[in-house]
């Protein structure tokens, strides 16, 4: 059963939190950190994306970068913006984007769960991007952003959370996307106990987003364990920062393509290649409205395609995904997209950017054709990973993002 423990959380003080919060690492780079961050020496950019206080000649993986990131870290605390709580606690954070709403239980997970498969995966994670995060981990001796998971809803943890929600909570503002930020502390013992029984009787968790963060947040433990003779398990570097939400508040938007040429072909062969695995229509509809109907912008139009029955196996979790169906049938076969990590061809556009965004990147001229996907389900990413297997790369985009700096989590 799931382990989720309580912690001495190290965050802002309630008037820094605003401007301390930042984007996760992974969703801006180094330059558009850089613009996010200028003026405002407390945003948490100078810690999880430190390569922005460098000279830019230097590498983002460069062991300086890993210092820089220590050495800001450590002059938050000393300076006294973030301070640690004096007493192991779990907290609430709620996100709200527009219409949705999502409430989380922070808290730490236990290593073991992450190798035994208790917390489970959907995504395979990429080498250098794992080297780097366990890097930024062991160096800071912190987990500096939470990782995303996600649980079958269960009434009477919402009932708890629920309640805690009615008080005050200790930070409260939104942030310059529009995303509302709530965050309580929940310092009852008698509430932290009886929220940790109840997630033990949950059998596993899923990776919502952050798989990344959790193989570096895993592994560094056994990095640690190695170094240190007096082992026992129970020390804090065993467990690393998360996030819980119940499946069913969570909004995953859809991760488009576009891809710059069609492999040589015409537009018009490349429209009847098309037509031997799909029906191909031009409708002008730019978002498809349901699972196994994709919308395909080319030439300033925009078709709908739909798989013809022979090529979807509704009764596989994976091959009956439309991003899997339109890799093995379109991108793969005919417009020579083999492996879509590795392609410089393929551009993946996260769906908070709108369809606008296809329609300008193949209206430029730099692509040719994009595709608009109906959003992976909940339910299928919970499916895929019961049975062991992964995604296609790019298969999910959840929103909102949750901010990083509100709360960190020490390993010592």
């Amino acid at each position: 059963m799931v382990r989720v423990k309580p912690f001495k959380g190290v965050r802002p003080k309630k008037e820094y939190a605003e401007k301390i919060a930042s984007p996760p690492y992974d969703v801006v780079n180094t330059e558009e950190a850089k613009k996010l961050a200028e003026g405002n020496p407390l945003s948490f950019l100078h810690v999880v994306r430190p390569e922005i206080d460098l000279d830019p000649s230097i590498d983002i993986y460069d062991e300086k970068v890993y210092q820089k990131a220590k050495e800001n870290l450590n002059k938050l605390i000393e300076e006294g913006y973030l301070v640690q709580d004096e007493d192991d606690y779990f907290y609430v954070y709620r996100q709200q984007m527009g219409d949705h709403i999502q409430t989380g239980l922070v808290g730490c997970a236990w290593a073991d769960d992450y190798f035994e498969d208790r917390i489970k995966k959907h995504e395979f994670t990429r080498e250098d991007k794992e080297r780097d995060r366990i890097k930024h981990v062991y160096t800071t001796n912190a987990n500096t952003g939470p990782v995303f998971l996600t649980y079958k809803a269960q009434e009477d943890i919402d009932r708890i959370i629920d309640e805690i929600t009615k008080g005050e909570p200790e930070y409260s503002f939104t942030s310059d996307d529009g995303v509302k930020h709530d965050f309580w502390v929940i310092r009852d013992r008698e509430v932290i106990e009886t929220l940790r029984r109840k997630f033990e009787q949950i059998p596993h968790v899923y990776i919502a987003d952050g798989h990344h963060r959790s193989a570096s947040g895993a592994k560094v433990r056994d990095w640690r364990k190695k170094e240190n003779p007096n082992h026992t398990g129970e020390e804090e570097y065993n467990y690393f920062l998360a996030v819980y939400f119940p499946h069913n508040q969570l909004q995953i938007l859809p991760y488009n393509r576009a891809v710059k040429d069609l492999n040589g072909f015409g537009k018009e062969e490349f429209l009847e290649k098309v037509k031997e695995n799909f029906n191909v229509e031009k409708t002008g509809i730019k978002s498809p409205s349901k699972v196994h109907e994709i919308s395909m912008y080319l030439d300033g139009e925009w078709y709908t395609l739909t798989p013809k029955p022979e090529i979807v196996n509704d009764n596989d979790p994976v091959k009956s995904l439309d991003v899997y169906i339109l890799q093995e049938f379109l991108l793969a076969p005919i417009l020579g997209i083999e492996n879509p990590r590795k392609s410089d061809r393929i551009s993946f556009v996260g769906g908070i950017r709108g369809t606008g965004e296809l329609e300008k990147l193949v209206n430029s001229g730099n692509y040719a054709v994009a595709f608009s996907m109906y959003p992976t389900t909940v339910e299928q990413l919970m499916n895929i990973a019961d049975a062991g297997a992964v995604m296609p790369p790019k298969s999910t985009w959840f929103e909102p993002k949750l901010r990083s700096g509100l709360i960190v989590h020490l390993l010592d």
